[in-house]
């Protein structure tokens, strides 16, 4: 009897043990975690959203929106039918919440220790590439911590759009801290070199075994955000929106080299340029990272260069509220023309 009492209580630990390995969600009500709700809302965005042109072919990179479906769904809906691949490095953001949370790390990426997460399917696993990243990478580049990955969303948003079109998709998660440009430089060139040694031995093929993709709201207005430079109505909305639009088209679409991953530094970073208003995109930093990571990689792996092309752009306060009903999709956040946020989706080819 004692002996089963035991053995039962192993069995309950070990099972328990299992379980934390899962990370768990940390938004639940701006994204879909059931099967059901997720297909609904892509059967509403097949239906609303006319068919558009853009190519799977040779497309290894992306920039994506994470806000609320509700809202940025018409955003994400054009990119992620054109994913077709095995697995995806994801860069993320590193919010206010988690930099509260953390004392603000910088100069570093956030990795976390879970052997899988959730999707609205089934768990998603995390693909070996993390650990080989890990045991590579210099550790003064990186830190592991589950707490800031568990307070963070801004990668969790794109697992269900990913895993909608792929049910067997892994994913490495990467945050991405504040850090300067040349500090970023250095840590991109040593993690691109460890992705491309993982591409060659495992013998992936760019766009099709492997992708990368990146996480990023862009503009943050309004006062509640302490950025209402144009003001607050409509002539402001079409001041900032019109921003938003120009960085995206002048870097985002055309060939993709390190002049403009740095300019887009430049209108993104405050500390780039002094005296300069620059619109509060949260992946002011993973965007820049992400691509010249992704870059580097195309370029060591391929000697090929990337082609780059905007799919959509659009913000909270034109878009409004998507009409999906009875599911537990809500809304974290208000939208007016005094408090708005921009979302682009973008799609890098090789070429």
């Amino acid at each position: 009897m004692k002996f089963l009492k035991i053995f039962s209580f192993i069995i309950l630990f070990s099972a328990l043990a299992v379980s934390q390995t899962v990370r768990p969600i940390r938004d639940n009500i701006g994204f879909c975690w059931k099967a059901s709700e997720m297909n609904k809302l892509m059967s509403y965005l097949k239906d609303h959203n006319r068919k558009e042109n853009f190519s799977s072919k040779n497309l290894v990179a992306a920039i994506s929106p994470h806000d609320d479906y509700l809202y940025a769904g018409n955003v994400y809906y054009p990119l992620y039918q054109l994913i077709k691949t095995k697995e995806v490095v994801i860069f993320g953001v590193t919010h206010g919440t988690v930099r509260k949370a953390m004392n603000d790390p910088q100069n570093v990426l956030i990795f976390d220790d879970y052997n899988e997460w959730h999707g609205p399917y089934s768990n998603v696993k995390i693909s070996p590439l993390r650990e080989y990243i890990k045991n590579k990478l210099n550790k003064n580049y990186f830190i592991t911590s589950d707490k800031a990955q568990d307070i963070e969303h801004s990668i969790e948003a794109l697992v269900p759009f990913l895993q909608f079109y792929n049910r067997d998709i892994k994913i490495t998660p990467i945050m991405v801290t504040a850090m300067p440009y040349e500090r970023m430089e250095n840590v991109t060139s040593r993690l691109a070199e460890i992705i491309s040694e993982y591409v060659k031995e495992n013998h992936l093929r760019l766009g099709k075994d492997i992708f990368f993709l990146i996480s990023t709201d862009a503009n943050h207005y309004g006062k509640d955000f302490d950025n209402a430079p144009y003001g607050e109505d409509e002539s402001a909305h079409t001041k900032a929106t019109n921003r938003d639009k120009e960085i995206a088209g002048t870097i985002f679409n055309g060939e993709l080299n390190e002049n403009k991953i740095e300019e887009l530094a430049q209108d993104l970073w405050p500390e780039m340029k002094a005296n300069t208003v620059c619109p509060l995109w949260c992946g002011r930093y993973p965007v820049p990272f992400g691509l010249m990571t992704a870059e580097k990689v195309v370029k060591e792996v391929s000697s090929k260069k990337l082609t780059g092309k905007v799919f959509a752009y659009s913000d909270s306060w034109t878009e409004g509220v998507i009409p999906v009903w009875h599911t537990n999709l809500g809304l974290t956040a208000p939208f007016s023309l005094k408090h708005w946020v921009g979302y682009v989706s973008a799609g890098f080819y090789l070429k």
